[in-house]
């Protein structure tokens, strides 16, 4: 059987006659309020870190933050697939608790980039298990479908949240908004309890699960979507970098709007279109969409005026609506049952890689090169994309 074909048979543990089950729809719940709870912080932390001194480590915001998420994959990949899925998931959302009851007390420059290394463990543990669960709780022929309809949620919080969080800065404090960050994840949190766990065979946690053999640490089965993924991630890191500095070039005062116009094209892109993949294949999907990435960054390198900005995020959101849910469907058909967790978890991976890249890029750019930044560093953006289409043509070339 071709790796690019779904397969036939799923995980038995959890046969449910419809997708849209009262677990599935209190994990997209769960996932709502942890996705509103870490990425509302995004668009102020710039400005933040600015005002503590810390103009010139402005890239680090986000690289910190990815480079621990990255470095717990397959960590949690291993204990989703040992302990559990929603031990895994509750910790990543425990994370956020905590640290967002901690930003307002670590107020010196090393000690939020030291909170920012620490809060990366929340993103690099919960979505790998929840993408796992899906997988569990869900027929193959529809895991396009179901990644989409969760990815809803996920969007919605991601939408919302900076909205939420520059509001709060505006009319409260800075204060106000991480301790409604921390409230966000405590909620995420109490709905995961109410989960049943679907991994067969648990084990209890030991110390001894966090060694890992030389092939726990990468799933070569799902290599291809990881190198599409780290290509078109980059992306990531160079928009929650910049996008707020090119909200303010064009006089937009809500630096959260940008997140929230491009969620809002996702959540629109997944209503519509979530079937997709699953009719059509991965690979010509992503193909489409990743063409369309590279065109919106290009538009956000040239971005001049507030309608090009605005018609940018549209894009750039249409894109990531159906490269998210595609990805990650296409990388559990090539994964086997038994390290599922394993396969999200290099999956994962690449997008903690290429955000923090990009962040990194993104961050050098401003600082050295100020004036030129936001072209250069989108320009470079949409050159990745070209290169992630060329290689998916490549991919469909071989598989078709």
């Amino acid at each position: 059987m071709p790796k690019s074909t779904i397969p036939a048979t799923t995980l038995e543990s959890v046969e449910q006659p419809t997708l849209y089950t009262l677990p599935f729809w209190l994990l997209c719940l769960s996932n709502f309020l942890f996705s509103a709870s870490f990425s509302m912080m995004i668009p102020e932390l710039p400005d933040y870190l600015t005002g503590l001194g810390g103009r010139e480590y402005i890239g680090w915001v986000i690289a910190l933050f990815t480079l621990t998420a990255g470095i717990s994959r397959p960590f949690s990949g291993k204990l989703t697939d040992t302990i559990g899925r929603v031990p895994v998931m509750a910790f990543g959302a425990l994370v956020c608790f905590v640290c967002g009851l901690l930003y307002p007390w670590l107020i010196t420059v090393a000690g939020f980039l030291t909170l920012r290394l620490v809060h990366g463990f929340s993103t690099g543990t919960k979505p790998t298990a929840t993408s796992a669960y899906v997988a569990d709780v869900v027929n193959a022929h529809r895991r396009g479908e179901a990644m989409g309809a969760l990815g809803l949620f996920t969007a919605t919080g991601m939408s919302l949240g900076p909205v939420i969080g520059s509001f709060l800065v505006n009319n409260a404090s800075m204060n106000t908004m991480f301790y409604t960050s921390s409230a966000f994840a405590l909620l995420s949190i109490l709905i995961l309890m109410r989960l049943p766990e679907t991994l067969e065979n648990r084990q209890p946690f030991r110390f001894s699960l966090l060694r890992l053999r030389r092939d726990e640490w990468f799933d070569w089965g799902a290599r291809q979507p990881f190198f599409v993924q780290l290509l078109n991630s980059f992306a990531s890191g160079v928009v929650i970098t910049l996008a707020p500095a090119l909200s303010a070039s064009v006089g937009v005062t809500n630096k959260g709007w940008f997140f929230a116009l491009y969620t809002l094209a996702s959540l629109l892109i997944r209503l519509t279109l979530a079937k997709s993949s699953d009719r059509y294949g991965r690979v010509p999907v992503l193909i489409g969409s990743t063409t369309v990435l590279a065109i919106s960054l290009v538009m956000l390198a040239l971005t001049d005026s507030v309608w090009l900005f605005f018609g940018s995020a549209i894009l750039y959101g249409f894109a990531w609506g159906m490269n998210s849910p595609t990805l990650q469907a296409w990388t559990v058909d090539v994964s086997d049952e038994a390290t599922r967790g394993r396969a999200m978890a290099t999956l994962y991976i690449a997008l903690e890689a290429g955000i923090g890249l990009g962040a990194v890029a993104a961050g050098w750019f401003y600082t050295h090169h100020p004036a030129d930044a936001i072209p250069l560093a989108f320009g470079l953006a949409a050159v990745l994309a070209v290169v992630g289409v060329g290689y998916l043509w490549k991919v469909n070339r071989f598989t078709v």
